[in-house]
């Protein structure tokens, strides 16, 4: 069962740690959300989990509870060593592979070179859910699902739809590779301490066929989205040759008008644009 806030509150005094909010250490206190969690993820076939930010274990614990592998990084050498003393037996039985590291550098923990598809349950810190996913996002082979805690607002730019204000590089890369299928929404109140903001578990499956951008298309997106209110035709003109010829050529032949604007093309028209850009 999840420690309630007393019951965090008291622990966290034990190892003598304050959570820290450039870490985004919001500790999961309601036993419903965990099941929740478990239930969305639908992973009865995946044996192998990957958990971003294990904390105090609540997740971790109903996990391997159910028989899943899991492969767990934390960058917060306190709670390492929590974990380390109150899992051993998980542990020595290669059931818990924990992982003292920056998720960001290590997306996938120990699980380096998966050889099974995997999935990723995780109350992911909010601190790092962006760069964690576009890391995610760079190299195959990608999660079967995924299952996420997430900042609401976060949540809603990562889903954004072309066309709105909220649409931007992620959004595109992350429409390349998987397919939303349900959420379910979280009160602040369900974590110690208690976040600015409300959250919500995202629940999203990988595409038969996804579609990973290149590096260089990558950084290339995400600086064009950083003039996103300028017309196409605009930014192209502060591009260098060959670039420049490179993005004209292809707004031509997708049949785009240079008075479009960058969050009004669709990712299936961002992805040919990858196909242009040399590796």
């Amino acid at each position: 069962m999840p420690l309630s806030p007393s019951e965090t509150r008291e622990v966290l005094t034990e190892i003598g740690h304050r959570p820290k909010k450039q870490l985004g250490q919001n500790f999961l206190v309601d036993g419903n959300i965990v099941k929740k969690s478990l239930l969305m993820s639908e992973v009865s076939q995946t044996r192998k989990i990957v958990e971003i930010g294990p904390g105090l274990g609540t997740l971790t614990e109903e996990l391997l509870n159910q028989d899943y592998q899991v492969h767990a990084v934390e960058i917060d050498p306190k709670l390492v060593a929590y974990l380390q003393s109150r899992f051993s037996p998980w542990i020595e039985k290669k059931m818990l592979l924990l992982t003292e590291a920056n998720a960001v550098k290590l997306p996938t923990g120990s699980y380096l070179v998966p050889e099974d598809d995997f999935s990723v349950v995780a109350n992911l810190p909010y601190a790092i859910s962006s760069a964690w996913l576009e890391a995610v996002l760079s190299k195959e082979p990608i999660p079967e699902s995924m299952t996420l805690m997430l900042q609401k607002e976060a949540a809603d730019r990562m889903w954004a739809k072309p066309g709105t204000k909220n649409y931007n590089a992620l959004s595109i890369f992350l429409h390349g590779s998987f397919q939303f299928i349900s959420s379910h929404p979280v009160s602040r109140n369900c974590f110690h301490p208690v976040p600015a903001v409300d959250s919500i578990l995202i629940h999203m499956e990988r595409k038969s066929h996804p579609f990973l951008f290149p590096k260089n298309s990558r950084r290339l997106i995400r600086k064009i989205f950083t003039k996103r209110r300028k017309q196409m035709g605009a930014v192209i003109k502060q591009e260098v040759t060959p670039l420049r010829e490179i993005l004209d050529r292809w707004m031509e032949e997708s049949n785009l008008p240079k008075s479009i604007r960058p969050e009004g093309i669709v990712p299936d028209q961002w992805q040919k644009l990858a196909g242009w850009i040399p590796n």
